[in-house]
């Protein structure tokens, strides 16, 4: 590696800062987890974008208490519900980490607030995610099917390079954080060791689990299978947040002709009550989904 003046030839212009891993010295966010440099410095960018956007009203981020309301003389009207950095507890180990976002329309005719988020996931207009790892995608759908997006870092600009991307039927993989299986439900526990042991001889799944939820459910999407963040003794309502992991992911689960539920109805079918509400998911290629439900009815 060629160096000029102590850093390498070819630093880009923002300069390679160690400082910007690690903990960000603010604790842990609204949602309890541990807020990191880049979620501060992802939230203010998405946030900013948005804002100067024109076309938004109402803002719901993972890392704010509150919705942001935008300021009338910049409103639009549409409503964004994303978390600008997913999977940051894997930043110091470079694992692939995504921004997840959801954009409803405002249905009231009066001034923006804050529940004018609490919308189902079958009023999303359109949802996808930025996965940042070996290349930078953007899988974006707007009600008609799923396309993936590279970034060509040559020109600047994203490239179609999967056009309506459609799940496998049945996958070979499963994605779950097994060291919760001490809290698991019956069911949930029955169903992994099906994929472990398979009754009818054939070969078991494959167990694949990153820990960043944009990274596991892109696999999903691709690779078909199954992703599981259930309900459990430890979390009994879920763990992951509705409006803006679950019904997002959901979205371009279902629009790619996959499966999303929490283990009694459709994720995109729920009412939200609160804007950091959490759920539980299950989702993936449709016959998974569907074995678990039956593993689920039968237990119940």
């Amino acid at each position: 590696m060629s160096v000029v003046g102590g850093k390498p030839r070819g630093t880009p212009p923002w300069e390679i800062n160690p400082t910007r891993y690690g903990l960000s010295g603010g604790g842990v966010n609204v949602t309890g987890d541990e807020v990191k440099k880049l979620d501060v410095l992802s939230n203010d960018m998405v946030v900013n974008m948005l804002k100067s956007s024109f076309s938004t009203c109402v803002l719901v981020s993972e890392e704010e208490k509150n919705a942001i309301i935008i300021d009338p003389d910049k409103q639009g009207k549409y409503i964004v519900c994303f978390d600008p950095l997913d999977g940051s507890s894997n930043i110091d180990c470079l694992v692939s980490i995504g921004t997840i976002f959801a954009i409803y329309k405002k249905t009231s005719d009066s001034q923006p607030n804050e529940k004018d988020a609490l919308q189902s996931g079958r009023n999303i207009i359109a949802a996808g995610y930025a996965l940042y790892g070996s290349a930078t995608m953007l899988v974006l759908s707007a009600g008609k099917g799923v396309n993936c997006f590279m970034l060509d870092p040559a020109i600047g600009e994203f490239i179609l390079v999967d056009k309506n991307v459609t799940m496998k039927k049945k996958g070979n993989i499963y994605s779950i954080n097994e060291g919760y299986a001490k809290y698991f439900d019956p069911a949930v526990t029955e169903y992994i060791t099906r994929k472990k042991f398979p009754k009818d001889g054939s070969a078991p799944y494959g167990a694949r689990y990153i820990g960043s939820m944009v990274a596991d459910v892109h696999r999903t999407l691709m690779y078909g299978g199954i992703f599981l963040y259930p309900a459990n003794s430890k979390s009994p309502k879920g763990k992951l947040r509705l409006l803006y992991e679950c019904n997002p992911m959901a979205y371009i689960i279902e629009q790619a002709g996959g499966m999303a539920t929490t283990g009694k109805e459709a994720v995109l079918d729920i009412v939200p009550e609160s804007i950091h509400q959490r759920a539980p998911i299950i989702m993936g290629s449709r016959d998974d989904v569907q074995e678990y439900l039956n593993i689920v009815n039968q237990s119940s």
